[in-house]
C-alpha cells in the first residue's frame, strides 16, 4: 500500500507541464472523472494517498525541526557546556575572542564613565571622592569583563552544539530520503495548489522582505546576531559586502523560478504578480 502511494505521488509530481493553461486541463480532467464509472473508488483512494502524504510530511517536518533543537540543547548543557567551562576555567585563555568584543567593552566602559561624571555634575553625588569614583569605574570594568567572558564561552558552546545539530540534520536527511521526497511533493502540491492571488502575494511578500531595497538594515541586524552567536568579528566590510551581493542573488533566483517554472505551470499567477507589483 505504501509503495503504491509513493508511486502515485511520484507520478503526480513528475508529470510533464501541459502546453495548455492549467485551469483548462484541470477542468477537462474533472469532467473525465465525473464520467468515469469508478470515480468514487478513485476519489476514496486519492483521499487516502493525500492523507498519507500529509501525515507523513507533518511527522517528518516535526522530526527534522524538533530533533536537532533537542539535541542542540542537550549537548550544550550536558556535554559541550561542562567541557568548555572546565577548559576555560583551567587554562583561562583570555576575555575576548575578537577585536569587536573588545571594542564594544571599551565603549560600554566609556559610556559608564561619562554617565557617572554627568551625574556628579548635576549634583546626584555631591560629596563623592576621587577614590570612590575610581572604585566605581573599576567595579563596572569587572562587571563588563564577566559579561564578555560569559559571551565568549557561550560562543564556543554555540559553535560545537550547532555543529552537532548540523550532523543530526544530515543524518536525518540521509536516512529519511523517502520521507524527504514525500515532504517535497507535499510542499509542491501545497504551493502550486494556491490561488493565483495567493501565489502573487507570497512572492511579493518574500521579495520585499528578503530582497527588497528597503531591507539592508534588517540584514545588518541579522548578520550581527549571527556573528555574535558564533563569536566571530563583526567586520563592517564583510557585512556591507554581504548585503550588496546576497539579496541580488536571491532576487535572481526568484526571477529564474518565476520564468522557469511558475510561468509554465501557472501563467495567470505570473500575470497577477506583475499586476500587483506595479
Amino acid at each position: 500500500m505504501k509503495y503504491w502511494n509513493l508511486k502515485k505521488i511520484h507520478q503526480s509530481t513528475s508529470d510533464k507541464v501541459s502546453p495548455l493553461p492549467r485551469s483548462i486541463t484541470q477542468t477537462f480532467d474533472r469532467f473525465k472523472q465525473e464520467l468515469n464509472p469508478h470515480a468514487e473508488t478513485d476519489a476514496i483512494e486519492e483521499f487516502r494517498v493525500s492523507r498519507y502524504q500529509t501525515i507523513a510530511s507533518i511527522k517528518y517536518l516535526l522530526i527534522i525541526v524538533l530533533a536537532p533543537i533537542l539535541v542542540n540543547q542537550i549537548s550544550r548543557h550536558f556535554i559541550v557546556g561542562p567541557v568548555i567551562d572546565y577548559v576555560w576555567n583551567t587554562r583561562q585563555p583570555g576575555i575576548f575572542l575578537n577585536a569587536s568584543q573588545e571594542e564594544r567593552a571599551f565603549i560600554e566602559l566609556q559610556r559608564y564613565e561619562e554617565k557617572l561624571h554627568f551625574e556628579i555634575l548635576i549634583g546626584k553625588f555631591p560629596n563623592i571622592s576621587n577614590d570612590l569614583i575610581t572604585q566605581k569605574i573599576k567595579n563596572q570594568a569587572l562587571t563588563i569583563t564577566q559579561e564578555y567572558v560569559k559571551e565568549s564561552i557561550n560562543a564556543l558552546k554555540n559553535i560545537l552544539a550547532d555543529l552537532i545539530s548540523i550532523i543530526m540534520i544530515y543524518f536525518l536527511i540521509l536516512t529519511g530520503r523517502r520521507e524527504l521526497y514525500i515532504l517535497k511533493s507535499f510542499i509542491n502540491e501545497l504551493i502550486y495548489g494556491l490561488s493565483d492571488t495567493a501565489k502573487a502575494f507570497l512572492i511579493i511578500l518574500c521579495t520585499d522582505i528578503f530582497v527588497g531595497f528597503h531591507s539592508p538594515h534588517g540584514w545588518e541586524v541579522i548578520l550581527e546576531i549571527i556573528l555574535r552567536h558564533f563569536g566571530l568579528p563583526e567586520s563592517r566590510d564583510f557585512i556591507f559586502l554581504f548585503i550588496s551581493t546576497f539579496p541580488v542573488i536571491l532576487d535572481t533566483i526568484f526571477k529564474y523560478w518565476i520564468f522557469r517554472y511558475l510561468n509554465r505551470v501557472s501563467p495567470s499567477a505570473v500575470a497577477t504578480y506583475h499586476s500587483m507589483n506595479e
